[in-house]
């Protein structure tokens, strides 16, 4: 037996999980198909948000929140709808989801900051939702923002696992590509695959997949924290729900290209159960990456709620196509209104006020201030005179950006850029016109309008990520500026069922002993914590939450 545990996947819900059981005095093995340079996973790459509830730092904001609340707003966004019949695909996922916002309200922030993880003061409202009280969406601001952003909750548990490494506690076998469970007498005792060639290339960059050997190793468990498949754009499509239409011909790439899926695959093909495959988390505000690190990289903006929202024949979306509020409702509308679903792209029209304040990017690498926990850099770029550096490379390099002094430049210039001529000035023109004439009062029967003074009467917003209301086309405001978005893939939200445990079934419904789950791979918990729809900083605390529970779990039975 070479250890007491192997873990599939060097991500975050892998890393807890090894840390939690390496605590314990266990022996741990874990694999993975890439480098050393790339423990962390996807989790180093992303903005880093946490959903807390009822924390501090909400408290200080004025936010009144309490885990009724966040439950609420939790079942009416994940809409579990799969729980009769032999063996429900959301069983194990709702359960999961309650005790994940058990731990977001109680245990989580102090257990964070037991590991290192240091959070700053600010809370972002993502998700706001469907506009209605019980339907999907956040109710309050609790989007919590780590110093260091996703490198601040990854790296605490990657420098963990370097030092254990080292004296010994830990083997690290990178550039291991699993092919196969291996099975005896029914339970899961080991793994099987190929050792792919050494590689140097930098984090993130798609590494080689040339073989030099193969593997086995043997355990008393495994754990599969592999992930998703939002690098697999064929794997994304063939599971595409038809609830959201046909999936784009376009898409671009929110993760690292090995995000394949592939452990998934070999999972349902031994008879491991999978669920809710066809749920799954993609954003609409997209952006082609000018620097790219991997093939097709892809950046999200991250809205405040005042840009102009047009599909691809010019028109306003309507609610809950609003920016920030809800994601999948969104996709929805342009992926099934019949006289737009052919074009994979939509505009946001903005001025340089909007952009300056209301637009943050996805990704570690573009927040250098909060990445680099750089005081000073946070004061220039989020309260400075003009928008945070990697915003005005976008605007300057960004193929997706176009720049303007009037409307009529700018539509001439968004009709060059697609060369499909869809826009028409006057049309577009009427649009923002009709937006423009609902800013002159402190009211409005425009959602977008209410949304922008709500938003404003919560402090963290009105300081840090809403523009008071004005006229788009103000020239005081200006310049113009259109940003064209994409379909962004990113989250699977099915997965493989697993009990509160952590323990996966087989594909009958039984428990199949010696495998465990964690992570995306595991949907964040049962194969769907998140039901139908995320509320936005719960991916890294689900992996958290799910590698630290299968860690502890098979601690105390080993």
């Amino acid at each position: 037996m070479h250890a007491d545990v192997i873990v599939v996947g060097a991500g975050l819900a892998g890393m807890v999980a090894a840390c939690e059981l390496i605590d314990a005095g266990k022996a741990v093995t874990i694999v993975d198909q890439e480098s050393a340079a790339n423990l962390g996973g996807q989790a180093f790459w992303s903005f880093g948000g946490m959903f807390l509830v009822n924390s501090p730092m909400q408290r200080r904001l004025g936010v009144k929140d309490s885990f009724e609340l966040a439950w609420q707003d939790w079942q009416g966004s994940a809409g579990w709808d799969r729980l009769t019949g032999e063996n429900p695909e959301d069983h194990w996922a709702k359960q999961w989801g309650r005790a994940y916002v058990e731990f977001a309200a109680g245990e989580k922030l102090p257990w964070l900051k037991d590991q290192g993880v240091k959070f700053t003061p600010i809370v972002g409202w993502a998700e706001r939702g469907g506009l209605t009280a019980t339907g999907h969406g956040n109710s309050v601001p609790r989007f919590h923002v780590p110093w260091g952003t996703g490198t601040g909750i990854s790296e605490p548990f990657a420098n963990k696992l370097r030092a254990a490494a080292a004296e010994g506690r830990v083997t690290l076998a990178f550039r291991h590509r699993v092919n196969e469970l291996v099975f005896t007498d029914g339970a899961v005792t080991g793994v099987r695959g190929e050792r792919l060639a050494p590689d140097n290339s930098p984090r993130g960059v798609a590494s080689n997949r040339e073989v030099v050997g193969d593997f086995e190793l043997s355990a008393q468990a495994v754990v599969l924290a592999s992930g998703g498949i939002g690098g697999n754009h064929e794997a994304v499509r063939r599971w595409w729900p038809e609830r959201l239409g046909t999936a784009p011909q376009k898409m671009i790439t929110g993760v690292p290209a090995y995000v394949d899926g592939r452990m998934l695959e070999t999972a349902a093909d031994q008879g491991v159960r999978l669920v809710n495959r066809d749920r799954m988390w993609h954003y609409t505000e997209g952006i082609q990456n000018w620097n790219p690190v991997w093939p097709d990289h892809a950046i999200r903006i991250l809205p405040g709620p005042s840009p102009i929202w047009l599909d691809a024949r010019g028109r306003r979306l309507p609610a809950p196509g609003l920016p920030g509020y809800d994601t999948l409702g969104t996709m929805k509308i342009l992926r099934t209104t019949p006289d737009i679903a052919g074009y994979d792209y939509s505009w946001f029209v903005v001025n340089q006020s909007i952009i300056k304040k209301e637009f943050a990017l996805s990704g570690s690498e573009q927040n250098p201030d909060f990445t680099n926990r750089d005081l000073k850099l946070l004061a220039k770029s989020r309260l400075g005179a003009s928008a945070p550096g990697p915003v005005e490379a976008f605007k300057e390099h960004g193929q997706d950006f176009v720049v303007a002094d009037s409307l009529d430049e700018l539509v001439t210039k968004m009709n060059e850029l697609t060369g499909d001529g869809l826009l028409s000035a006057e049309q577009v023109a009427a649009q923002i016109r009709a937006r423009d004439n609902e800013v002159g009062n402190r009211y409005s029967k425009d959602a977008q309008t209410v949304g922008i003074r709500n938003s404003r009467s919560f402090l963290g917003d009105r300081i840090f990520r809403t523009v008071k209301p004005h006229r788009i086309l103000d020239p005081k405001h200006g310049p113009l500026i259109a940003v064209r978005l994409w379909t962004v893939t990113r989250k699977t939200l099915g997965g493989i069922q697993t009990d509160l445990t952590g323990r996966a079934f087989t594909a009958d419904g039984s428990p199949l002993e010696g495998l465990y789950a964690a992570g995306e791979a595991a949907g964040f918990g049962g194969g769907g914590a998140h039901g139908y729809n995320a509320l936005e900083g719960t991916f890294l605390g689900q992996c958290v939450f799910t590698g630290r529970t299968v860690g502890r779990t098979l601690a105390a039975r080993l």
